[in-house]
């Protein structure tokens, strides 16, 4: 990964996770990595597949997170913060969806 310009992060909050990023301060990528049979991948994979099939979950999630960006250019922790409540609410709305 660092050889294609990703940068190691470490667990960076989420146990048992992988994370690395690419683009520096003005990210462009990132990516997860979980060992095979963790339950995240799933919730990650329900959360990212309902959002390609919900473009008003895209819209409002899209929203709040370039408002967030923009109020907080310099406070990851409160970006993270405010969008908290709108990721759980998606992120349910998906594993519901996911299961059919």
């Amino acid at each position: 990964m660092i050889d294609i310009g990703y940068e190691p992060k470490g667990e960076n909050g989420l146990p048992g996770r992988r994370f690395f990023q690419k683009g520096g301060d003005s990210r462009t990528h990132h990516i997860h990595f979980y060992e095979i049979g963790n339950t995240e991948i799933e919730r990650h994979l329900a959360f990212r597949n309902y959002l390609r099939t919900h473009p008003d979950a895209v819209k409002k999630y899209g929203s709040l997170k370039k408002e967030l960006a923009q109020r907080f250019p310099n406070d990851i922790e409160a970006y993270i913060s405010g969008k908290e409540h709108l990721v759980l609410k998606i992120e349910k709305q998906a594993m519901d969806w996911s299961k059919g």
